[in-house]
């Protein structure tokens, strides 16, 4: 295959991928966002397939074989709960991949540089091993604190900052003796030290950060592997992959920056990974007596109101409860009931989970509101019905400065008229914060599983 022919199809690729960013900003055009993706992929990877030698062909094709039948059956098998693991997951293969095409590129004895091409090339590697081996291992601790393998609370080891500064300030000293080296073998024990480092800089750094504020470190580590996949691609001099992991990796910053600001952090903190962890003890304890409803009391309540507004969380995925809901909702709008939902930003165990899920029950996206947007509406709501919600409706973030959630926004729903909130426990949310709103006078729980206990409103309706 020429090099034009390939360049043409890297510009088109290239294209069709900024389309597809331009098609995920909005639920609307989000299919076909996607649909301009997969184009773009399937282009980017036809071309670079075909540009090799025809006797690479057979592993190459045997090995997306097998690659795409395990991408396929863990796509097919994953619930919508799982998506947040499963996205985790693949960012760490993503920054283990430029691991290994780094180290392989550094003792590949067919690439031979001189000079000033040899210290550009020996940067790019070793930027490339670092970024990835970072990756890698957070995303994989990532994955372990969404499945709940790895206690959601933070690693708070003493002097943890200095430690990651100590780390840095050695990394940037091997990069020095790396690029010093010049060829195989110089380099490698420099190169695979700071490989070991980066490692565990990665999994210190996200196991230093608590439970409510996964979600902005999945943004965090899909930024992250796109800039591994930039390096990768200055490594194997390949357009387009430095395209595609620019793409990625600004995108990625841009929301992990949008979702900071949402949730009260500063950008630089989260970079570093120390953000979300200098608040006070969180409270366990219940502080006082619950009002507890039943699946009929809620549906006559719900049909005596004017207004309702439903804030989705985790517990309705985990119930798998966005079809019920949706059609209560329906329900309730086709009886004159002004029924709307309130999003936070992060809402779920990942950017956009609530919006997803919302998306997949076909709930027309006019009645779904940001929490900026519905905050203001709340003081004049009859009925506010939280489900499977908790970190991003707790008034201690506005009231208790010594909460771990201290300045975090949130949906202001304790100033409705009344709040139905429906849990399988009294169990605490993912940050370990006991709320206050549960003990509040015109608040009421509804216990059992989300989608049994919408379904009951749903009969009652």
């Amino acid at each position: 295959m020429s090099a034009g022919i390939i360049s043409s199809a890297y510009i088109v690729a290239s294209v069709l991928f900024i389309l597809s960013l331009g098609g995920l900003s909005h639920p609307e055009s989000a299919r076909r966002g996607n649909i301009f993706g997969m184009a773009g992929m399937a282009i980017a990877i036809v071309v670079t397939v075909f540009s090799r030698q025809a006797g690479h062909y057979p592993i190459i094709i045997s090995m997306m074989a097998v690659g795409g039948a395990i991408g396929t059956a863990v796509a097919r098998r994953v619930e919508m709960t799982a998506v947040p693991q499963l996205v985790a997951l693949l960012h760490s293969l993503v920054g283990l991949a430029a691991v290994l095409v780094g180290v392989a590129n550094y003792l590949d004895p067919a690439i031979e540089h001189q000079g000033v091409e040899q210290t550009i090339h020996a940067i790019e590697i070793y930027l490339g091993v670092l970024i990835g081996a970072v990756t890698f291992t957070g995303s994989v601790a990532a994955f372990g604190k969404l499945q709940a393998l790895i206690s959601s609370s933070p690693l708070l080891i003493p002097g943890r900052h200095f430690f990651n500064i100590a780390i840095g300030i050695v990394c940037i000293f091997l990069g020095y003796q790396f690029v010093s080296a010049g060829h195989v073998p110089g380099g490698l024990f420099p190169l695979l030290f700071m490989t070991a480092l980066a490692m565990v800089f990665g999994l210190h750094m996200v196991l230093a950060i608590g439970g409510a504020d996964m979600p902005v470190v999945i943004s965090m580590l899909n930024s992250y592997s796109g800039w591994a996949a930039a390096a990768t691609g200055f490594m194997l001099s390949n357009d387009l992959l430095i395209v595609t992991g620019a793409l990625v990796g600004s995108s990625g910053a841009i929301l992990s920056y949008i979702m900071c600001r949402a949730m009260n952090r500063r950008f630089v903190a989260v970079i570093l990974g120390g953000f979300g962890t200098t608040g006070g003890k969180a409270a366990v304890t219940p502080q006082g007596e619950v009002n507890v409803f039943t699946g009929q009391e809620t549906a006559l309540l719900l049909q005596s109101s004017k207004s309702v507004v439903v804030v989705p969380g985790y517990g309705m995925a985990v119930a798998h409860a966005q079809h019920s809901v949706s059609d209560m909702m329906k329900t309730l709008r086709d009886n004159g009931v002004n029924a709307r939902f309130a999003i936070h930003p992060v809402a779920g165990r990942m950017p956009g989970h609530m919006n997803v899920l919302l998306a997949e029950a076909k709930v027309p996206y006019d009645i779904v509101l940001e929490m900026d947007e519905i905050n203001l509406d709340l003081p004049a709501t009859d009925v506010v019905l939280v489900i499977g919600a908790n970190d991003i409706v707790n008034p201690s973030a506005q009231e208790e400065p010594d909460s771990p959630i201290a300045g975090m926004p949130v949906l202001e729903v304790w100033k409705a008229e009344t709040v139905v909130v429906l849990k399988r426990s009294m169990a605490t949310g993912y940050a370990g914060v006991d709320n206050p709103l549960f003990y509040r006078d015109n608040t009421r729980m509804l216990f059992g599983d989300a989608k049994n206990s919408i379904d009951e409103v749903l009969k009652n309706l």
